[in-house]
């Protein structure tokens, strides 16, 4: 027996009578989605807000230092990024990339440690930055785009099934 179907058992012998969230359990895969929205809505937010505050957005990344003409790939970015992680497409790659660009912008824009609003959203940036981390590692799960191309392989007798079934490669 591998240690997640030990843990996934234990976590269902605690779980009895209340809302069950083990592998494969139609709670877990909502919440897996619920998950990826919330987290992916600030980034479709923001992304889709830069865009009627373009010169504004391009000034303030001058001032401090980033070209202005890296604009429309962070626009981009976070946009397509935000719709793919709700749609649990490329998920891991994905997650990957916005991880690395959240911690970026909390290093840019961030750092001034003096001011406490900037301590905060820099500390909110890593926070962000871990859930990202998490889905890098868990996937998407089966309720996404990469769940539905994902196959469980099971052989036969003393097999297991693949533990992030659903959660896909991407």
């Amino acid at each position: 027996m591998s240690i997640s179907t030990s843990i996934d058992k234990t976590v269902s012998n605690t779980t009895r009578g209340s809302a069950d969230l083990t592998q494969g359990s139609g709670l877990r895969s909502a919440t897996e989605l619920g998950g990826r929205a919330l987290l992916a809505a600030l980034f479709l937010l923001s992304g889709l807000g830069k865009i009627p505050g373009y010169a504004a957005t391009a000034g303030y990344m001058e001032s401090v230092g980033i070209s202005g003409h890296l604009l429309p790939a962070v626009i981009a970015l976070e946009v397509l990024g935000a719709l793919a992680i709700i749609a649990g497409w490329k998920t891991r790659i994905t997650a990957l990339l916005l991880a690395g660009y959240t911690l970026i912008a909390a290093l840019i824009f961030h750092s001034n440690f003096a001011d406490q609003m900037q301590m905060i959203n820099f500390f909110k940036n890593l926070s962000i930055a871990g859930g990202f981390l998490l889905l890098v590692v868990h996937g998407a799960g089966p309720w996404s785009l990469d769940g539905r191309k994902a196959t469980v392989t099971n052989t036969g007798a003393g097999s297991e099934t693949r533990r992030n079934a659903g959660a896909g490669v991407g």
